[in-house]
């Protein structure tokens, strides 16, 4: 028997498909375990796009595998429980701290991290500061040179481009006089970046990997969602580099689009270099799961290691290297930074380019300006991302509407990811202020205890002032219709972005 193609036929196939749709986008969706804004985000996605949706949750929505976060997790168990266990009991009878740096705040963020995220408090570390990454750059490449070990890199973005060509000539260089090479970088943040890029490399002994991909894949696996996005370089076990810095040219300012790169990368000697080494041997070895290549062994890394006590000497920076990710739900850094916001007596001065904050966050942040903390937050001005952008924005208004002061960065794009307060807390590391950093992305950020350093990048946020613009509610009212609307519809979907 024909069908007769009315308007009435085609209306009932439509919405027959449609309740279809709607009964596969819950059952996708809440068969895994997420957050409720995560669930409605997605069960708005795939109801609005009904086939797009679904290729988009199969690409950057689902989660990992247990095997891979179990496997993760089996690489925390065994190291540092010996320090642990000492410097949890120093930390009960108030004796791990120096005696010049033992307030309460201190003894409060340290016993979280000790808690939270198994992070030992490292003390003989002299820190120098990096905010042009020419000049960064310059030194990784020269502490590269002068290797004599091994040489540890990891990087969410590590591009095919002139520097990364440079950094990849120091690194054979390095391989060719028998230095150990391992690099592990994120395939989906490294556009265009493959296996071969690093072939000579290896052929001269040295070892590349994608994070938790194939040993020989093009592109990252169905799990876009998830990315590494730390930022560490280890040199022989003794100067590390922890921050924002990725390895490109846009790096640099040499991007056209962005003009000046404006980032914060800490270059650190002693022990907490040590522990950006655990963060490193982790995640190489969970990958290895997938490549097979040669497992790092970090019993025999720290066979003469022994934690130096603190002496008080003010040069140097009392640190713990705290990480996060999917494969956990502790959200050490986030809870962290909440930890600083709540705790606030005078000042919070934070950058990031990305303000997408959890709730959590966000009402610590209202409650502090609220209650006469100096809350400073500044944003880049121009979006690499449209849809974070927009959700930045809208966040923005927000706060500023609660007293919390927003800056918006002028002079280029501001990649920056720093938290001061206080006379002596301060963050660096990876982790953005927005859900992806706490949530989704795997992070490394080192929290210290020292004034001077805590002096340096609060000077450094005041002189990033002068060159930003303070935002206010008028800047926002005066915004267009259509732009606002944007700002609405990406707060809609900040939980995926």
């Amino acid at each position: 028997m024909d069908i007769v193609w009315t308007w009435d036929v085609v209306r009932r196939i439509i919405e027959v498909l449609w309740l279809i749709n709607i009964a596969f986008a819950v059952w996708t969706v809440f068969r895994s375990r997420r957050d409720i804004a995560s669930t409605w985000a997605w069960l708005l996605v795939l109801t609005i796009l009904p086939v797009v949706g679904f290729i988009l949750y199969l690409f950057v929505g689902r989660q990992l595998s247990h095997d891979e976060i179990f496997s993760i997790q089996d690489e925390q168990k065994q190291l540092r429980i010996k320090y642990l266990e000492k410097q949890r009991k120093l930390s009960e009878e108030h004796e791990l701290m120096p005696k010049g740096s033992r307030l309460s705040r201190d003894r409060q963020l340290v016993n979280l991290f000790l808690s939270l995220n198994d992070s030992v408090v490292t003390f003989n570390n002299k820190v120098h500061v990096f905010i042009d990454g020419k000049k960064k750059f310059d030194k990784l490449i020269d502490d590269i040179n002068h290797a004599t070990d091994h040489v540890y890199i990891e990087y969410y973005s590590f591009y095919a481009d002139n520097l990364g060509k440079r950094v990849l000539a120091a690194l054979e260089d390095a391989a060719a006089r028998g230095v150990k090479v391992r690099v592990l970088y994120d395939l989906s943040g490294s556009h265009g970046t493959t296996f071969k890029f690093f072939k000579h490399l290896e052929e001269l002994g040295g070892e590349a990997q994608a994070f938790i991909a194939a040993a020989k894949a093009h592109f990252q696996t169905p799990r876009l969602n998830y990315h590494l996005h730390r930022k560490l370089a280890i040199i022989d076990g003794k100067i590390g580099y922890i921050g924002g810095f990725n390895i490109g040219d846009q790096y640099l300012g040499e991007d056209p689009k962005f003009g000046y790169w404006r980032d914060t990368h800490l270059r650190v000697v002693g022990q907490a270099t040590m522990m950006m080494t655990v963060r490193f041997a982790m995640d190489w070895n969970t990958t290895c799961r997938k490549t097979h290549k040669k497992k790092i062994d970090l019993e025999s890394e720290f066979k003469n290691f022994e934690l130096v006590a603190p002496d008080g000497d003010p040069d140097e920076v009392p640190m713990q290297i705290v990480s996060s990710g999917p494969d956990n739900e502790n959200y050490s850094i986030r809870r962290g930074y909440e930890s600083i916001i709540s705790s606030a007596r005078k000042y919070v001065y934070i950058q990031s380019p990305y303000l997408i904050p959890e709730d959590s966050v966000l009402e610590a942040l209202v409650i502090a300006a609220r209650s006469g903390i100096d809350v400073r937050i500044m944003i880049p001005c121009m979006p690499d991302h449209p849809f974070v952008y927009r959700a930045t924005e809208y966040y923005a208004k927000y706060l500023v509407n609660n007293g919390v002061k927003v800056y918006k960065y002028n002079n280029g794009f501001i990649h920056s990811k720093t938290m001061v307060s206080g006379s002596n807390i301060a963050s660096v590391g990876s982790a953005n202020m927005d859900y992806r950093s706490f949530r989704l992305n795997f992070e490394v950020n080192a929290f210290a205890y020292n004034e001077k350093l805590t002096a340096q990048l609060k000077q450094d946020f005041e002189n990033d002032m002068k060159k930003s613009t303070l935002l206010t509610p008028e800047y926002f009212a005066n915004q267009s219709k259509w732009r606002k609307f944007k700002q609405y519809f990406s707060r809609l979907l900040s939980p995926i972005l």
